[in-house]
């Protein structure tokens, strides 16, 4: 029904809408925010349920695997038998699993951070070289990223070859006689120097693309006040870029941990190539030789946990640096 219309004084006055309009106006509005609300939620849906399928499953199976003796005749059918806590009490108490786990934890520490460090300096450089410049480096970025690890690990093994390798010859041409013939896998501190190069080589770009893509996005109006204040080069890096490309440096350093705690195609490679395995097994290769190498599949699962806790802990720093450094910004 239209509202009565007031006179007053000869002049007709529109008392506006009722009291039940404003109400059902207010609740659409409400609706409508809370519509904006739920909606990504409910688009989330879809890629919640492909993780839960891709990672829940084989998350729980190999969860209930490790408290099960799962061997080569539980693959042709036999029923596994549950020992509870027997697999985890067993890896506990082998030193050799502590010393692969701390073998892990240094050459991962070592190899994330010497990646970082070239990485961030080639992004670096990137941002100051001329453009033809800039464009051949990051031709050749590319070329790296994009090669195989199996293609890349051959020319490696060339490269570091006892008989015919460049490295040898280039060392012996300089008078360092000694590594004439010099095996380089054989030698467990040797074999991790060459398993190092390898995956700084195949990480850098990686790190140098996205660090360059964050130093991208500083202010150029920020340096240059700072540089007409008297701020010098080093100043203006230290104090005004590295705080805003902060979050980036902080997300690549913990994928790189992630990354480097888990190799496996390259410490595999080199093993079959001459290294040793027992004194150059990582926590990826003694899995694996644990589980398809030795058919203890139980063991497996168990110590694959303990790579999880690991991760999650050598993680957590930065996880915390990030949450902190998102809550002072939405502050």
């Amino acid at each position: 029904m239209t509202p009565p219309v007031t006179v007053h004084g000869g002049r007709r006055e529109d008392p506006g809408p009722s009291t039940a309009a404003r109400r059902r106006t207010a609740s659409r509005r409400k609706g409508r925010r809370s519509g904006r609300r739920t909606m990504p939620y409910v688009l989330l849906v879809p890629a919640l349920a492909v993780l839960l399928a891709a990672l829940g499953y084989p998350l729980f199976r190999q969860a209930v695997m490790s408290f099960q003796e799962y061997g080569l005749a539980q693959q042709f059918g036999q029923p596994p038998e549950w020992v509870g806590v027997d697999n985890y009490t067993r890896l506990l108490s082998d030193s050799y699993l502590w010393t692969v786990i701390a073998r892990s934890i240094a050459f991962c520490l070592l190899v994330a951070a010497t990646t970082m460090v070239i990485g961030t300096a080639l992004a670096v450089l990137m941002t100051v070289v001329s453009r033809g410049v800039r464009l051949a480096l990051q031709i050749s970025l590319l070329l790296a990223w994009a090669m195989p690890h199996l293609a890349s690990l051959t020319v490696w093994q060339w490269l570091f070859d006892a008989q015919y390798g460049i490295v040898n010859w280039l060392l012996t041409s300089i008078g360092l006689d000694g590594f004439a013939g010099h095996s380089w896998l054989i030698e467990p501190l040797s074999f991790f120097i060459v398993a190092g190069v390898v995956v700084v080589w195949m990480s850098v770009p990686f790190v140098a693309f996205a660090v360059y893509a964050g130093l991208m996005q500083v202010p150029v109006e920020l340096e240059e006040a700072a540089a007409i204040d008297g701020a010098s080069a080093r100043a203006r890096f230290r104090l005004i870029t590295v705080p805003l490309v902060k979050p980036v440096l902080l997300i690549v350093g913990l994928l790189q941990i992630i990354w480097d705690l888990k190799v496996f195609t390259q410490i595999f490679v080199l093993q079959d190539a001459g290294g040793v395995t027992r004194e150059t097994n990582l926590i990826g290769t003694y899995i694996y030789r644990l589980g398809l190498g030795e058919g203890q599949f139980g063991l497996a699962a168990a110590a694959s946990w303990f790579v999880l806790l690991i991760t999650v802990g050598l993680s957590l720093y930065y996880v915390r640096v990030l949450i902190r450094d998102d809550e002072e910004l939405t502050r």
